[in-house]
Protein backbone atom coordinates (compact mmCIF):
# COMPACT_ATOMS: atom_id res chain seq x y z
CA UNK A 1 0.00 0.00 0.00
CA UNK A 2 1.38 3.47 -0.62
CA UNK A 3 0.61 7.11 -1.44
CA UNK A 4 1.40 10.08 -4.04
CA UNK A 5 0.00 13.79 -3.89
CA UNK A 6 -1.74 14.14 -7.01
CA UNK A 7 -2.92 17.49 -8.48
CA UNK A 8 -6.07 17.59 -10.56
CA UNK A 9 -7.97 20.82 -12.09
CA UNK A 10 -11.94 19.81 -12.89
CA UNK A 11 -14.86 21.69 -13.98
CA UNK A 12 -16.94 23.40 -11.33
CA UNK A 13 -19.77 20.72 -11.89
CA UNK A 14 -17.68 17.45 -11.53
CA UNK A 15 -18.60 14.60 -10.25
CA UNK A 16 -17.19 12.17 -8.48
CA UNK A 17 -17.20 9.59 -11.91
CA UNK A 18 -15.19 12.53 -13.43
CA UNK A 19 -12.61 12.53 -10.69
CA UNK A 20 -12.23 8.81 -10.63
CA UNK A 21 -11.81 8.71 -14.29
CA UNK A 22 -8.83 11.39 -14.54
CA UNK A 23 -6.94 9.37 -11.64
CA UNK A 24 -7.51 6.22 -12.99
CA UNK A 25 -6.30 7.57 -16.22
CA UNK A 26 -3.31 10.30 -15.14
CA UNK A 27 -1.63 7.50 -12.44
CA UNK A 28 -2.93 4.00 -14.25
CA UNK A 29 -4.51 2.58 -11.67
CA UNK A 30 -7.53 1.01 -11.31
CA UNK A 31 -8.57 1.00 -7.21
CA UNK A 32 -7.77 3.60 -4.89
CA UNK A 33 -9.22 5.66 -1.94
CA UNK A 34 -8.34 9.19 -1.75
CA UNK A 35 -8.24 11.98 0.89
CA UNK A 36 -8.86 16.08 -0.63
CA UNK A 37 -6.42 18.08 0.58
CA UNK A 38 -7.07 21.27 -0.78
CA UNK A 39 -9.76 22.72 -2.67
CA UNK A 40 -9.57 25.99 -4.45
CA UNK A 41 -11.10 27.74 -7.28
CA UNK A 42 -9.33 29.11 -10.31
CA UNK A 43 -10.72 31.93 -12.00
CA UNK A 44 -8.54 33.89 -13.81
CA UNK A 45 -9.99 32.48 -17.02
CA UNK A 46 -13.67 33.91 -16.94
CA UNK A 47 -14.08 30.61 -20.26
CA UNK A 48 -12.31 28.71 -18.19
CA UNK A 49 -13.05 28.77 -14.58
CA UNK A 50 -11.83 25.28 -12.15
CA UNK A 51 -11.90 23.49 -9.60
CA UNK A 52 -8.00 22.83 -8.19
CA UNK A 53 -7.66 20.13 -5.73
CA UNK A 54 -4.53 18.44 -4.13
CA UNK A 55 -5.50 14.97 -3.25
CA UNK A 56 -3.56 12.34 -1.45
CA UNK A 57 -3.95 8.94 -3.77
CA UNK A 58 -3.71 5.63 -1.58
CA UNK A 59 -3.54 2.31 -3.34
CA UNK A 60 -2.21 -1.35 -2.97
CA UNK A 61 -0.60 -0.29 -7.14
CA UNK A 62 1.42 2.42 -5.68
CA UNK A 63 4.75 1.83 -4.47
CA UNK A 64 6.30 2.53 -1.03
CA UNK A 65 4.15 2.91 2.06
CA UNK A 66 1.30 5.30 4.16
CA UNK A 67 3.85 8.01 5.73
CA UNK A 68 2.76 8.49 9.30
CA UNK A 69 0.21 11.51 9.85
CA UNK A 70 0.64 13.77 12.03
CA UNK A 71 -0.71 12.91 15.83
CA UNK A 72 -2.38 16.58 16.20
CA UNK A 73 -2.64 17.89 19.69
CA UNK A 74 -1.38 15.62 22.57
CA UNK A 75 -3.18 16.33 25.10
CA UNK A 76 -2.63 14.14 28.40
CA UNK A 77 -5.08 13.44 30.25
CA UNK A 78 -4.31 13.86 34.31
CA UNK A 79 -6.47 13.98 36.86
CA UNK A 80 -5.79 17.60 38.26
CA UNK A 81 -6.84 20.01 41.49
CA UNK A 82 -6.30 22.88 39.69
CA UNK A 83 -9.43 25.13 39.12
CA UNK A 84 -9.69 27.69 36.17
CA UNK A 85 -11.98 30.89 34.82
CA UNK A 86 -12.43 31.24 31.96
CA UNK A 87 -13.89 34.62 30.53
CA UNK A 88 -16.00 34.29 27.00
CA UNK A 89 -17.34 31.37 24.39
CA UNK A 90 -16.10 32.48 21.55
CA UNK A 91 -13.78 30.18 19.56
CA UNK A 92 -10.90 31.38 21.77
CA UNK A 93 -12.33 31.34 25.01
CA UNK A 94 -13.95 27.71 24.13
CA UNK A 95 -11.19 25.98 23.28
CA UNK A 96 -8.76 27.40 25.72
CA UNK A 97 -11.40 25.87 28.18
CA UNK A 98 -12.65 22.24 26.16
CA UNK A 99 -8.64 21.39 26.31
CA UNK A 100 -7.74 21.95 29.21
CA UNK A 101 -10.69 20.24 30.59
CA UNK A 102 -9.45 17.55 28.89
CA UNK A 103 -6.53 17.58 30.52
CA UNK A 104 -8.12 17.23 33.62
CA UNK A 105 -8.14 20.86 34.72
CA UNK A 106 -11.30 21.87 36.45
CA UNK A 107 -13.01 24.43 34.34
CA UNK A 108 -15.74 27.67 34.54
CA UNK A 109 -16.70 28.98 31.57
CA UNK A 110 -18.13 33.07 32.25
CA UNK A 111 -20.46 34.08 29.33
CA UNK A 112 -22.08 37.84 29.74
CA UNK A 113 -25.03 36.70 27.07
CA UNK A 114 -27.54 34.37 26.71
CA UNK A 115 -27.31 30.28 25.18
CA UNK A 116 -27.40 29.93 21.69
CA UNK A 117 -31.15 29.65 21.13
CA UNK A 118 -32.04 32.16 23.99
CA UNK A 119 -30.16 34.58 21.80
CA UNK A 120 -31.66 33.72 18.59
CA UNK A 121 -34.87 34.57 20.26
CA UNK A 122 -33.64 38.09 21.41
CA UNK A 123 -31.66 38.72 18.09
CA UNK A 124 -35.45 38.06 16.02
CA UNK A 125 -37.15 40.19 18.44
CA UNK A 126 -34.27 43.13 17.95
CA UNK A 127 -34.82 42.64 13.92
CA UNK A 128 -38.68 42.63 14.05
CA UNK A 129 -39.22 45.21 16.32
CA UNK A 130 -36.46 47.00 17.13
CA UNK A 131 -36.19 45.98 20.52
CA UNK A 132 -32.47 45.44 21.77
CA UNK A 133 -30.76 43.01 24.83
CA UNK A 134 -27.62 43.62 26.30
CA UNK A 135 -27.00 40.21 26.86
CA UNK A 136 -28.33 38.46 24.12
CA UNK A 137 -26.96 40.00 20.57
CA UNK A 138 -24.93 40.08 17.66
CA UNK A 139 -21.82 40.59 19.76
CA UNK A 140 -22.58 38.97 22.89
CA UNK A 141 -23.90 35.70 23.48
CA UNK A 142 -22.90 31.48 23.08
CA UNK A 143 -20.49 31.09 20.54
CA UNK A 144 -19.53 34.87 20.52
CA UNK A 145 -20.52 37.19 17.91
CA UNK A 146 -18.77 34.72 14.54
CA UNK A 147 -21.96 32.39 15.58
CA UNK A 148 -24.21 35.06 14.26
CA UNK A 149 -21.77 36.35 11.59
CA UNK A 150 -21.77 33.16 9.62
CA UNK A 151 -18.40 31.65 10.73
CA UNK A 152 -15.75 32.39 8.52
CA UNK A 153 -12.39 30.20 9.89
CA UNK A 154 -9.72 32.00 8.97
CA UNK A 155 -6.58 33.01 10.92
CA UNK A 156 -2.92 34.76 10.26
CA UNK A 157 -1.24 32.80 12.54
CA UNK A 158 1.89 30.33 11.14
CA UNK A 159 3.17 27.11 12.49
CA UNK A 160 -0.33 26.10 14.31
CA UNK A 161 -1.05 23.39 11.57
CA UNK A 162 -1.67 21.05 15.28
CA UNK A 163 -4.46 23.42 16.21
CA UNK A 164 -5.53 23.89 13.12
CA UNK A 165 -6.27 20.38 12.84
CA UNK A 166 -7.65 20.10 16.71
CA UNK A 167 -9.61 22.85 15.97
CA UNK A 168 -11.93 21.66 12.65
CA UNK A 169 -11.78 18.31 13.59
CA UNK A 170 -13.79 19.63 16.60
CA UNK A 171 -16.23 21.32 14.19
CA UNK A 172 -16.69 18.24 11.83
CA UNK A 173 -17.49 15.87 14.99
CA UNK A 174 -19.72 18.66 16.04
CA UNK A 175 -21.58 18.78 12.67
CA UNK A 176 -19.85 21.15 10.42
CA UNK A 177 -19.80 20.17 6.79
CA UNK A 178 -15.91 18.11 6.39
CA UNK A 179 -15.18 20.50 3.32
CA UNK A 180 -14.28 23.05 5.82
CA UNK A 181 -11.09 20.61 6.73
CA UNK A 182 -9.73 21.23 3.09
CA UNK A 183 -11.42 24.14 1.65
CA UNK A 184 -8.98 27.46 0.97
CA UNK A 185 -11.95 29.79 2.24
CA UNK A 186 -13.72 27.29 4.64
CA UNK A 187 -17.50 28.74 6.02
CA UNK A 188 -19.64 27.01 8.53
CA UNK A 189 -22.69 29.10 7.90
CA UNK A 190 -24.87 31.01 10.94
CA UNK A 191 -27.21 28.33 10.70
CA UNK A 192 -24.87 25.37 11.09
CA UNK A 193 -23.41 27.04 13.96
CA UNK A 194 -26.45 27.16 16.24
CA UNK A 195 -26.35 23.56 16.19
CA UNK A 196 -22.42 23.38 16.20
CA UNK A 197 -21.93 25.46 19.32
CA UNK A 198 -24.87 23.78 21.19
CA UNK A 199 -22.97 20.07 20.33
CA UNK A 200 -19.37 21.37 21.78
CA UNK A 201 -21.24 23.00 24.73
CA UNK A 202 -22.63 19.36 25.51
CA UNK A 203 -18.64 17.97 24.93
CA UNK A 204 -17.43 20.23 27.03
CA UNK A 205 -20.45 19.76 29.70
CA UNK A 206 -20.07 15.79 29.50
CA UNK A 207 -16.27 16.04 30.37
CA UNK A 208 -17.14 17.84 33.66
CA UNK A 209 -16.85 21.42 32.62
CA UNK A 210 -19.13 24.18 33.79
CA UNK A 211 -20.91 26.95 31.60
CA UNK A 212 -22.34 30.09 33.19
CA UNK A 213 -24.45 31.91 31.00
CA UNK A 214 -25.67 35.70 31.32
CA UNK A 215 -22.79 36.48 34.25
CA UNK A 216 -21.00 39.12 33.48
CA UNK A 217 -17.35 39.37 34.47
CA UNK A 218 -17.17 42.95 36.24
CA UNK A 219 -14.19 43.40 38.18
CA UNK A 220 -11.07 41.10 39.39
CA UNK A 221 -8.93 41.62 42.95
CA UNK A 222 -4.94 41.70 42.65
CA UNK A 223 -2.85 41.30 45.58
CA UNK A 224 0.95 41.31 45.12
CA UNK A 225 0.44 40.98 41.14
CA UNK A 226 -1.39 38.18 40.97
CA UNK A 227 -5.10 37.76 40.54
CA UNK A 228 -7.33 36.27 43.84
CA UNK A 229 -10.64 36.72 42.61
CA UNK A 230 -13.39 37.41 39.93
CA UNK A 231 -16.10 39.37 40.39
CA UNK A 232 -19.23 38.74 38.97
CA UNK A 233 -22.85 39.46 38.50
CA UNK A 234 -23.47 36.03 40.77
CA UNK A 235 -20.90 37.28 43.62
CA UNK A 236 -17.03 36.33 44.06
CA UNK A 237 -15.18 33.46 41.85
CA UNK A 238 -11.98 32.46 42.73
CA UNK A 239 -9.47 30.36 40.64
CA UNK A 240 -5.95 28.79 40.54
CA UNK A 241 -5.62 30.31 36.80
CA UNK A 242 -7.29 32.99 35.02
CA UNK A 243 -7.99 33.47 31.12
CA UNK A 244 -9.58 36.48 29.32
CA UNK A 245 -11.21 36.05 26.02
CA UNK A 246 -13.94 38.64 25.61
CA UNK A 247 -13.92 40.00 22.64
CA UNK A 248 -13.21 43.11 21.44
CA UNK A 249 -16.83 44.63 21.67
CA UNK A 250 -16.64 43.93 25.34
CA UNK A 251 -15.11 47.75 25.89
CA UNK A 252 -16.90 47.84 29.22
CA UNK A 253 -14.59 44.97 30.64
CA UNK A 254 -11.38 46.60 28.97
CA UNK A 255 -12.35 50.47 30.75
CA UNK A 256 -12.72 47.99 34.37
CA UNK A 257 -8.73 46.25 33.23
CA UNK A 258 -7.67 49.96 32.48
CA UNK A 259 -8.53 51.39 35.52
CA UNK A 260 -7.21 48.34 37.59
CA UNK A 261 -3.75 48.87 36.03
CA UNK A 262 -3.69 45.93 33.61
CA UNK A 263 -1.50 47.86 30.83
CA UNK A 264 -2.98 48.61 27.45
CA UNK A 265 -1.67 50.23 24.31
CA UNK A 266 -3.17 51.80 21.61
CA UNK A 267 -2.83 50.17 18.01
CA UNK A 268 -3.61 50.93 14.32
CA UNK A 269 -7.27 49.51 13.65
CA UNK A 270 -9.86 49.88 10.47
CA UNK A 271 -13.20 51.80 10.44
CA UNK A 272 -15.54 51.86 7.48
CA UNK A 273 -18.80 51.05 6.06
CA UNK A 274 -20.60 48.06 4.52
CA UNK A 275 -21.44 47.93 0.77
CA UNK A 276 -23.99 46.15 -0.85
CA UNK A 277 -24.93 44.51 -4.49
CA UNK A 278 -27.06 42.08 -6.00
CA UNK A 279 -25.30 38.32 -5.72
CA UNK A 280 -25.85 38.77 -9.72
CA UNK A 281 -23.46 41.67 -10.54
CA UNK A 282 -20.94 39.66 -8.37
CA UNK A 283 -20.93 36.45 -10.13
CA UNK A 284 -20.77 38.40 -13.63
CA UNK A 285 -17.85 40.46 -12.45
CA UNK A 286 -15.75 37.02 -11.25
CA UNK A 287 -17.05 34.64 -13.41
CA UNK A 288 -18.83 36.89 -16.58
CA UNK A 289 -22.07 34.92 -15.71
CA UNK A 290 -24.76 34.85 -13.82
CA UNK A 291 -24.53 31.15 -11.91
CA UNK A 292 -21.66 29.09 -12.20
CA UNK A 293 -22.92 25.25 -11.78
CA UNK A 294 -21.29 24.03 -8.71
CA UNK A 295 -20.24 27.13 -6.72
CA UNK A 296 -22.56 28.58 -4.84
CA UNK A 297 -21.70 32.42 -5.44
CA UNK A 298 -18.78 34.51 -6.35
CA UNK A 299 -16.55 35.88 -3.80
CA UNK A 300 -14.42 39.06 -3.62
CA UNK A 301 -11.37 40.37 -1.38
CA UNK A 302 -9.94 43.67 -2.46
CA UNK A 303 -7.27 46.02 -1.64
CA UNK A 304 -6.16 49.29 -2.61
CA UNK A 305 -3.79 52.06 -1.36
CA UNK A 306 -5.49 55.40 -0.21
CA UNK A 307 -1.90 57.00 0.37
CA UNK A 308 1.15 55.92 1.17
CA UNK A 309 0.33 55.40 5.16
CA UNK A 310 -3.41 54.21 4.43
CA UNK A 311 -4.42 50.98 3.37
CA UNK A 312 -8.00 50.36 2.52
CA UNK A 313 -9.31 46.58 1.92
CA UNK A 314 -12.77 44.66 1.76
CA UNK A 315 -13.70 42.69 5.05
CA UNK A 316 -15.53 39.76 5.84
CA UNK A 317 -17.24 39.75 2.67
CA UNK A 318 -20.54 37.59 2.67
CA UNK A 319 -21.80 36.35 -0.36
CA UNK A 320 -25.29 35.63 -0.81
CA UNK A 321 -25.14 37.23 2.81
CA UNK A 322 -27.26 39.76 4.85
CA UNK A 323 -26.19 43.30 6.37
CA UNK A 324 -27.02 42.85 10.09
CA UNK A 325 -27.11 45.44 13.63
CA UNK A 326 -23.84 44.44 15.11
CA UNK A 327 -24.10 46.53 17.88
CA UNK A 328 -22.91 45.78 21.84
CA UNK A 329 -24.95 48.16 23.39
CA UNK A 330 -27.73 50.35 23.32
CA UNK A 331 -27.90 53.27 21.26
CA UNK A 332 -24.72 52.44 19.34
CA UNK A 333 -25.02 51.81 15.55
CA UNK A 334 -22.77 49.36 13.94
CA UNK A 335 -23.41 46.80 10.94
CA UNK A 336 -21.93 43.89 9.85
CA UNK A 337 -22.49 41.02 7.72
CA UNK A 338 -23.67 37.45 7.82
CA UNK A 339 -24.29 34.63 5.37
CA UNK A 340 -25.79 31.19 5.87
CA UNK A 341 -24.54 27.99 4.67
CA UNK A 342 -25.99 28.07 1.29
CA UNK A 343 -24.81 31.71 0.55
CA UNK A 344 -28.09 32.23 -1.36
CA UNK A 345 -29.62 35.47 -0.53
CA UNK A 346 -30.21 37.32 -3.13
CA UNK A 347 -27.37 40.35 -1.74
CA UNK A 348 -23.93 40.20 -1.53
CA UNK A 349 -22.16 42.24 1.03
CA UNK A 350 -18.47 43.17 2.37
CA UNK A 351 -17.09 45.62 4.98
CA UNK A 352 -15.32 48.79 2.78
CA UNK A 353 -12.60 49.38 5.38
CA UNK A 354 -9.57 52.09 6.30
CA UNK A 355 -6.82 51.96 8.40
CA UNK A 356 -6.85 54.40 11.45
CA UNK A 357 -3.96 55.77 13.60
CA UNK A 358 -5.64 57.20 16.42
CA UNK A 359 -2.75 59.66 17.00
CA UNK A 360 -2.80 60.81 13.71
CA UNK A 361 -6.31 61.73 13.30
CA UNK A 362 -6.33 63.51 16.57
CA UNK A 363 -2.79 65.26 16.15
CA UNK A 364 -1.49 64.18 19.45
CA UNK A 365 -1.14 60.82 21.39
CA UNK A 366 -3.78 58.85 22.48
CA UNK A 367 -4.03 56.82 25.51
CA UNK A 368 -5.81 53.62 25.33
CA UNK A 369 -8.94 54.95 27.27
CA UNK A 370 -9.35 58.08 24.80
CA UNK A 371 -9.19 55.63 21.79
CA UNK A 372 -11.91 53.37 23.63
CA UNK A 373 -14.10 56.57 24.17
CA UNK A 374 -13.60 58.15 20.60
CA UNK A 375 -14.80 55.06 18.79
CA UNK A 376 -17.83 54.34 21.17
CA UNK A 377 -18.97 57.93 20.66
CA UNK A 378 -18.68 57.77 16.78
CA UNK A 379 -21.02 54.51 16.86
CA UNK A 380 -23.28 56.91 19.60
CA UNK A 381 -23.26 59.94 16.21
CA UNK A 382 -24.04 57.01 14.24
CA UNK A 383 -27.26 56.01 16.41
CA UNK A 384 -28.35 60.22 16.65
CA UNK A 385 -28.19 60.15 12.88
CA UNK A 386 -31.94 58.67 12.84
CA UNK A 387 -32.49 58.38 16.93
CA UNK A 388 -33.08 54.41 15.87
CA UNK A 389 -31.34 51.23 15.00
CA UNK A 390 -31.64 52.81 11.10
CA UNK A 391 -28.30 53.39 9.60
CA UNK A 392 -27.97 56.05 7.10
CA UNK A 393 -26.89 54.52 3.30
CA UNK A 394 -26.25 56.09 -0.32
CA UNK A 395 -25.52 55.00 -3.43
CA UNK A 396 -21.54 54.16 -4.21
CA UNK A 397 -21.81 56.38 -6.79
CA UNK A 398 -23.06 59.28 -4.88
CA UNK A 399 -20.43 58.28 -2.41
CA UNK A 400 -17.61 58.73 -4.98
CA UNK A 401 -18.73 62.33 -6.20
CA UNK A 402 -20.07 63.59 -2.82
CA UNK A 403 -23.35 64.18 -4.38
CA UNK A 404 -26.41 63.64 -2.53
CA UNK A 405 -28.52 62.54 -5.38
CA UNK A 406 -30.71 60.27 -3.43
CA UNK A 407 -30.49 57.12 -5.75
CA UNK A 408 -30.42 54.54 -3.10
CA UNK A 409 -33.38 52.86 -3.68
CA UNK A 410 -33.77 51.41 -0.19
CA UNK A 411 -33.59 48.14 -1.59
CA UNK A 412 -31.23 46.10 0.86
CA UNK A 413 -30.77 42.87 3.35
CA UNK A 414 -30.79 45.13 6.23
CA UNK A 415 -33.60 44.28 8.74
CA UNK A 416 -34.41 47.83 10.60
CA UNK A 417 -34.22 50.55 7.67
CA UNK A 418 -32.10 52.70 6.17
CA UNK A 419 -32.18 56.20 5.39
CA UNK A 420 -30.97 58.22 2.72
CA UNK A 421 -28.15 60.55 3.33
CA UNK A 422 -24.63 62.17 2.71
CA UNK A 423 -22.91 59.00 4.36
CA UNK A 424 -18.99 60.34 3.31
CA UNK A 425 -19.93 63.24 5.61
CA UNK A 426 -20.50 61.18 8.72
CA UNK A 427 -17.25 59.23 8.93
CA UNK A 428 -14.31 60.91 10.15
CA UNK A 429 -12.61 63.04 7.24
CA UNK A 430 -9.44 61.14 7.01
CA UNK A 431 -11.72 57.77 6.09
CA UNK A 432 -13.84 59.16 3.95
CA UNK A 433 -11.32 60.39 1.64
CA UNK A 434 -9.42 56.73 1.83
CA UNK A 435 -12.73 54.73 1.35
CA UNK A 436 -13.60 56.98 -1.51
CA UNK A 437 -9.86 56.37 -3.33
CA UNK A 438 -10.52 52.53 -2.05
CA UNK A 439 -13.86 52.27 -4.07
CA UNK A 440 -12.81 54.07 -6.85
CA UNK A 441 -10.15 51.64 -7.28
CA UNK A 442 -12.36 49.15 -6.72
CA UNK A 443 -15.09 49.97 -9.26
CA UNK A 444 -12.30 49.69 -11.76
CA UNK A 445 -11.39 46.44 -11.30
CA UNK A 446 -14.80 44.82 -11.10
CA UNK A 447 -17.44 45.44 -13.79
CA UNK A 448 -20.67 46.70 -12.81
CA UNK A 449 -18.97 47.36 -8.75
CA UNK A 450 -19.96 51.12 -9.00
CA UNK A 451 -24.30 50.21 -9.01
CA UNK A 452 -23.47 49.03 -5.45
CA UNK A 453 -25.09 50.71 -2.12
CA UNK A 454 -22.71 51.43 0.81
CA UNK A 455 -24.53 51.69 4.36
CA UNK A 456 -23.84 52.22 8.49
CA UNK A 457 -20.83 52.18 10.32
CA UNK A 458 -18.27 49.07 10.66
CA UNK A 459 -16.20 49.87 13.44
CA UNK A 460 -15.07 46.14 14.62
CA UNK A 461 -13.10 44.88 12.47
CA UNK A 462 -10.56 45.07 14.57
CA UNK A 463 -9.89 46.46 18.28
CA UNK A 464 -8.17 50.38 18.88
CA UNK A 465 -6.70 48.75 22.10
CA UNK A 466 -4.39 45.54 23.04
CA UNK A 467 -3.63 44.11 26.39
CA UNK A 468 0.60 44.56 26.98
CA UNK A 469 1.85 41.08 27.31
CA UNK A 470 4.86 40.52 29.12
Amino acid sequence: MGTKEFHIKLPTNYSENDLQKIVRRKLRIRNFEYQILNKSLDARKKNNIQWQLKLLIISKEIKGSIPETSPGLDIKYKERKEKILVVGTGPAGFFAAYVLQLAGFNVTILERGSEVNKRAKSIYEFETNGNFNGNANYAFGEGGAGTFSDGKLSSRSKHISQEKQFILSSYVKAGAPEEIQYLTHPHLGSDNLKRIVQKLRNQFLNLGGEILFETCFTDLKIKNNSVTYFDTEKGEMEADYYILATGHSAIDTSRMLINRGIKFRTKNFAIGSRMEHPQEIINIAQWGQPQLQGVKAAEYRLTSKASENQSVYTFCMCPGGIIVPATAFDERSVVNGMSLYKRNNYFANAACVASVNLDTILSKEVSPLEALDWLDDLEHRFYELTNSYKIPACSIEDFLNKKNTGNFNGSTSYPLGTESMPLWEFLPLQISEAVRAGLKDFCSRLIGFETGNIMGLESKTSSPVQIVRD
